[in-house]
């Protein structure tokens, strides 16, 4: 066994304690300084930060080079196409033929447009081809395909005013004009996440209010949270107009920010209120709160940093944005607690208690805690696992696994409009679409075969080869003939899925188009065949995001590893820490799948049925999650440590660590998850999932694995949980987390 002195080195943590006392004693000024960086940002942010879209590309995938193939021999046909659904419930659309044509002509005029096909003006379906028109059986619903050189969801809402204003003829006549694909998702409400914020800070005080008895200390970590994100999201805004951020990006850094926010926060006030308890002065209890409990905020944070930052391996610049923009969130949560919080504590003074509604308690001081207490409360509770380490680990283990059970079945997709609320403009436009022309309709794919190195003479015997390859597909609606472009390099047909673009079945039938049906037809020729358009980009989405998501979990429990191992010198703890992380993250998976696949109560969520786990949500919730578990276990593992090298006693500093820790890991997972859980009201199903997500891994991870599996596995492993090689120690760089507050 190795025990290697980890007493801290002594400049930087006596740095962080200046820090700490220099806030504390100059809190007018801080205060100021945070004050000024809120108004600079947000004042930079609206004169000019960015707009959010949700636009991505995949280069070297089937659909992304089908796309660039038929753009580049027809500009006009290749362009990003969005529908525009009319209904009219007097009778068929011919009746307002005069209206339509002026709407079409209005729409070629925007900027942007490339082409606009007027229904009504469609080349009728040769005889004994499948209808593929853009007209319904009775003429009363109709779509106009308007293509654009630019994705029209990056436009902006001044140019949804300019597309509103062409279509108003039509909607003059009493015509219901609805907005699918792209321009739909132009279309949609900006999100607005009051209502989730208000009820998460209303939970959060009570639960503070309940745990620690003091208004002051209650609003404390609330207020320096609200400053983080409001400065991290201005930051957005100003990054957003640099690059391009997806629509959630806002919300998800919101999230992310008031959850570390608040509990960042938490941590340091429990430490330095028990200090002003036990007499200290509060400049002189900041700064050790700082030196102390703020390092181990400051590793926390930087943990959680790099685990987002793990999703750059994804490899798609869309998922790593989306890192990104919670990193910004995380790094002012650190700075609020590292700054504002020693600041507002040394404004308050001893008077942090002054408000109260209960006897306040705080964190035991160490002295107290030791192996003499009698054996009650959270003490109590781990000597009864230490008797009995195998009954707590396999309890743990039948919860997890129960909860763990659906993962098995686990879906990616992409989640479609159709599961969008009826408020929306591209839900209605999806409805129209399915009702009249049937549920494939709204995910037409394009097949494009590029023959500009097959000789003229045998291009004709390539399209009848491609042709019967395309007759009698299984789970297809229609196909259309195949037409080629003006130059005659490119052959393009539409085929509409017979099921809806987020079905399994459309997917299965996109891959074998594309690995099947396709080579075979074009086999023995010098041309190429691909399946594009939007439902076609989204399969191969949900392709690379399963392919990399292996290399994703393998980066970041890998150095969840190594930083454990770095901070605690336990080569088993390390390992237990990076398995027993995977644990929340398993369970929260299940429920997600449960809820939105199965469709045990998404409804309740505001889903409309079941829908699949959106192909990018695994990834996020593993990234996010592991940085949160990371936070738990470092002040959960701080405080065993602690005890261990004090005295020796691997039991005894379980014991001790969780009646140390215990309520305020409880009470801080509680308000992340009420937290989290408030974004269950946004109307984003993603958020929705991401919320469920994050809320039931902060739970499980706050009880069944620091309650349950942590003192057990701890008190099986017994001391052998903190041996390390020799040799390896000495590799190993020193990193103290929370040991000692001594300059």
């Amino acid at each position: 066994m190795s025990a290697p002195d980890s007493s801290p080195p002594p400049a930087p943590l006596g740095r962080l304690r200046r820090v700490g006392q220099w806030c504390a004693r100059h809190s007018v000024v801080v205060i100021c300084l945070w004050l000024v960086a809120l108004g600079a940002v947000q004042g930079l942010n609206r004169a000019f930060g960015g707009t959010y879209t949700d636009n991505f590309s995949l280069p070297s995938t089937q659909s992304q080079e089908g796309f660039a193939v038929f753009k580049a021999h027809d500009p006009a046909a290749g362009g990003y196409g969005t529908q525009i659904v009319l209904h009219d419930g007097k009778g068929p659309l011919s009746g307002v033929s005069d209206q339509l044509g002026e709407v079409v002509g209005n729409l070629g005029k925007l900027p942007h447009v490339v082409s606009v096909q007027n229904p009504l003006a469609a080349p009728p379906t040769p005889a004994g081809q499948p209808d593929t028109g853009p007209l319904s059986g009775d003429g009363a619903t109709g779509y106009i395909t308007v293509r654009f050189d630019i994705l029209p969801a990056t436009l902006g809402g001044d140019y949804l005013d300019e597309v509103d204003d062409a279509v108003a003829p039509l909607r003059q006549a009493g015509v219901d004009v609805e907005y699918g694909g792209p321009l739909g998702e132009l279309a949609r409400p900006e999100p607005n996440d009051l209502i989730s914020e208000v009820v998460g800070f209303g939970v959060a005080i009570v639960v503070l209010l309940v745990a620690f008895g003091s208004v002051l200390a209650a609003v404390m970590p609330l207020v320096t949270a609200l400053v983080g994100v409001v400065v991290g999201l201005g930051a957005l805004g100003l990054l957003a107009a640099a690059f391009t951020l997806s629509t959630v990006s806002p919300t998800l850094a919101t999230m992310i920010g008031l959850g570390v926010g608040i509990d960042y926060a938490l941590f340091l006030l429990t430490r330095h209120r028990q200090q002003i308890m036990d007499g200290m002065d509060p400049a002189e209890s900041a700064g050790r709160a700082v030196a102390t409990s703020g390092r181990a905020v400051l590793v926390s944070g930087c943990t959680v940093i790099v685990a987002l930052a793990g999703l750059w391996f994804s490899g798609i610049g869309f998922i790593g944005k989306l890192g990104v923009a919670a990193m910004i969130t995380v790094v002012s949560a650190v700075l609020g607690a590292l700054t504002l919080v020693p600041a507002l504590l040394g404004l308050v003074g001893r008077r942090i208690d002054a408000l109260r509604v209960r006897t306040p308690v705080a964190e035991a001081p160490a002295e107290d805690a030791g192996s003499d207490a009698p054996a009650h409360g959270w003490r109590g509770y781990a000597q009864r696992v230490e008797r009995r380490p195998w009954w707590f680990l396999i309890g743990g283990v039948v919860v997890i696994g129960i909860l763990a059970i659906p993962v098995f079945s686990m879906r990616l997709g992409h989640i479609g409009d159709g599961a969008d609320p009826t408020s929306f403009t591209d839900r209605r436009a999806y409805d129209l679409m399915a009702r009249s022309f049937g549920p494939g309709s709204n995910g037409p794919l394009t097949l494009v075969i590029d023959q500009s190195q097959v000789p003229q003479a045998d291009r004709s015997a390539l399209a009848q080869s491609v042709s019967k390859a395309l007759t009698g597909l299984a789970d297809t609606a229609s196909v259309s003939p195949l037409k080629p472009t003006s130059d005659g390099d490119v052959l393009a047909a539409t085929l509409i899925p017979q099921a809806a673009p987020q079905s399994a079945a459309t997917t299965d039938l996109v891959n074998h188009l594309k690995d099947d049906v396709l080579p075979k037809a074009v086999s023995g020729t010098a041309a190429h065949g691909y399946v594009t358009g939007t439902t076609a980009t989204q399969v191969d989405f949900v392709d690379v995001i399963s392919s990399r998501l292996p290399l994703i979990i393998g980066a970041v429990v890998a150095l969840a590893f190594l930083i454990i191992l770095i901070v605690f010198r336990g080569l088993l703890v390390a390992v237990k820490a990076a398995l027993l992380n995977l644990v929340s993250i398993a369970a929260s998976y299940g429920v997600v799948v449960a809820v939105f696949q199965w469709g045990w109560g998404g409804p309740a969520l505001g889903v409309s049925g079941t829908v699949p786990i959106e192909s990018y949500v695994p990834m996020m919730m593993f990234a996010i999650v592991f940085g949160l578990s990371m936070d738990y276990e470092i002040f959960l593992l701080s405080r065993v440590h602690e005890w261990w090298l004090r005295t020796g006693h691997p039991g005894d500093s379980v014991a001790h660590a969780l009646e140390i820790t215990a309520r305020v890991i409880t009470c801080a997972a509680l308000i992340m998850a009420s937290v989290f859980a408030a974004f269950l009201l946004s109307e984003n199903i993603v958020i929705k999932m991401l919320a469920l997500g994050l809320a039931v891994s902060v739970l499980v991870d706050a009880t069944v694995v620091r309650l349950l599996l942590v003192p057990a596995v701890m008190t099986l492993l017994d001391r052998h949980a903190w041996w390390t090689p020799a040799w390896l120690d000495r590799l190993l760089p020193h990193l103290d987390v929370e040991g000692s507050d001594a300059d």
